[in-house]
């Protein structure tokens, strides 16, 4: 970030007042034949001169060290910069955990950052030669366009005199119980602060984009408190586990919204290609169905509609079913069946939290506030924009673009590791001997399907994860051969402490790598985080989103 320096010389220099008159302007590095006549323009060749970054700073810089300090530091305002679709965050008051931050919009810029100096002759000092320097070219610029949000500061407001209550509620060092235990006048900072730092002519006027035709208002009424845009309308059909049937036929508004969008021979092929792998095989994961298309998502979103439903509970839920197709009445499709798999962390797995080697797919750690987001870069592309090469173009060809998964989305085999480590598998994309093994172990004698284990025996979902879940062990075990010994140390040294008549081969054999029997035996103890449960309905609550 050595642009910083000009930049803020630069937002310094655009307030200076020049109360001089200008007799010659010179540009340095022009050549000499390339004379222009004074008060004339000059062109002047920019080879090699720096890209620069311009932070366009609402208050007047004094220093630039304090300047940085409230923009998070060089570190900070270089990982901005390299993602477009942030925006530059500033805290007047950068020691505060409670300041709300006001945020620079990221725009591109067409600028020239110049170093101007002024000659004055001492016996007339109107007489000035102006001589300006390129230092370089400013093609992104953060403005702060936006209103600051109200601020809360922890004080105790009392018959007039305020009290800092940072000390108190602020925990910066390890402290007694008595600090805990003391009394702390509240302090409530809100929930929640705007969303929008830009003023909008509201004027009470209904949204168009809200107004429902008539025949679908008394269905969505209830549905439209608290809607911060408008509903997708790609008319999916959702049926539940206990729905006594299946619809048969898709919702005449699907079809009339793909015939809106379905224009090139692209689509007609990718209708074509969705159709024929629900002919195939009547029950898909969004997953499996991206990994054997390259479909833009957002056709996806439409396409998916006219041939099958989404099943939201029982053992096909999260996934797509073809329409008419009964997959509680066919025992058939115990293959087709939903594993929500989760990977167990703990250390007798040889992988903790911190140090899986799998990473999460959602983190609260870097979750972004609404009004972080650069809402003046180009959003993402939307149905109607070009998907493929038809058609001549008169322009250079763009690269192809791939939307295909890779296989390991949807498929499990031994020796392999998940992608993610909340991961939705069909038992029939589960290829592995000893797991189908489990699954087809009531082959045949299928009688009642369950909501939880659908047509497979009782318990089988539990035993499935057992055995994903030591394959995976395995893998990270082979791949990190030597566990971190650091906790077991502290443990045998509390041992010899505590119990210094045990011989030391019992105090290794404590500290080493457990067998499988012993790991059986404290399985209980030492699961941390991950536990395999009913299920989370986090993946699917995020694929509902995407229809309503």
């Amino acid at each position: 970030m050595s642009e910083t320096n000009p930049n803020a010389a630069l937002a310094h220099f655009n307030r200076q007042t020049l109360d001089f008159t200008l007799k010659e302007l010179s540009l340095s590095g022009r050549a000499d034949g390339d004379v222009a006549a004074r008060g004339g323009s000059s062109s002047v060749e920019l080879r090699g001169s720096k890209k620069l970054v311009c932070v366009e700073y609402p208050a007047v810089v004094k220093s630039v060290e304090k300047m940085l300090e409230t923009l998070g530091g060089e570190q900070t305002v270089s990982k901005t910069f390299s993602d477009p679709s942030r925006r530059l965050e500033l805290r007047f008051r950068p020691q505060d955990p409670f300041c709300h931050s006001v945020c620079g919009n990221r725009l591109p810029s067409t600028n020239l950052l110049l170093r101007v100096r002024r000659r004055v002759r001492k016996k007339d000092p109107k007489d000035a030669e102006i001589q300006m320097d390129i230092v370089g070219i400013i093609a992104t610029t953060y403005k702060f366009q936006g209103m600051v949000d109200f601020q809360c500061l922890a004080v105790n407001s009392l018959n007039g005199e305020d009290t800092s209550l940072y000390d108190k509620i602020i925990l910066r060092k390890a402290e007694s119980p008595a600090f805990f235990e003391q009394d702390v006048p509240n302090f409530l900072p809100p929930a929640i602060f705007s969303r929008l730092d830009c003023p909008v002519d509201y004027f009470y006027r209904p949204d168009s984009q809200q107004k429902l035709p008539s025949a679908e208002t008394t269905h969505v009424r209830k549905n439209l408190i608290g809607l911060a845009r408008a509903r997708r309308q790609n008319n999916a059909v959702f049926v539940s586990f206990n729905d006594p049937s299946v619809p048969t036929e898709c919702l005449p508004a699907a079809k009339q919204n793909w015939a809106r969008f379905c224009m090139k021979e692209s689509d007609r092929r990718a209708e074509a290609n969705i159709r024929e792998m629900f002919e195939r095989r009547p029950i898909w994961s969004r997953n499996a169905l991206k990994a054997n298309t390259n479909i833009h998502p957002e056709k996806l979103k439409l396409l998916l509609p006219l041939f099958a439903y989404y099943m939201v509970t029982g053992p096909w839920r999260c996934l797509w079913v073809r329409l008419g197709y009964d997959p509680r009445k066919n025992p058939d499709s115990k293959k087709y069946q939903m594993l929500d798999y989760r990977i167990r962390c703990s250390s007798k797995y040889g992988h903790t939290v911190p140090n899986i080697p799998v990473k999460a797919k959602r983190s609260a750690h870097n979750y972004s506030l609404s009004i972080t987001l650069n809402k003046a870069v180009p959003q993402a592309a939307n149905v109607m924009d070009s998907l493929s090469q038809d058609g001549p173009s008169t322009s250079r060809a763009p690269l192809p673009v791939s939307y295909q998964l890779k296989e390991s989305s949807y498929i499990f085999r031994d020796g392999m590791l998940p992608p993610h480590r909340q991961m939705f598998y069909q038992l029939c994309d589960l290829e592995v001997d000893s797991i189908k093994d489990v699954i087809e172990q009531n082959s045949g004698n299928e009688r009642v399907c369950d909501e939880r284990d659908g047509w497979c025996v009782v318990g089988t979902t539990d035993k499935l994860r057992d055995l994903i879940s030591a394959m995976i062990r395995k893998v990270v075990r082979e791949k990190k051969p030597e566990l971190p010994q650091v906790f077991q140390k502290r443990r045998r040294i509390g041992l010899i402490v505590k119990f210094p008549e045990r011989d030391v081969e019992e105090e290794e054999g404590e500290c080493g790598i457990k067998d499988d029997d012993d790991d059986d035996d404290d399985e209980d103890e030492e699961e941390d985080e991950f536990q395999p449960s009913e299920g989370s309905e986090n993946e699917m609550e995020t694929e509902i989103l995407d229809y309503m």
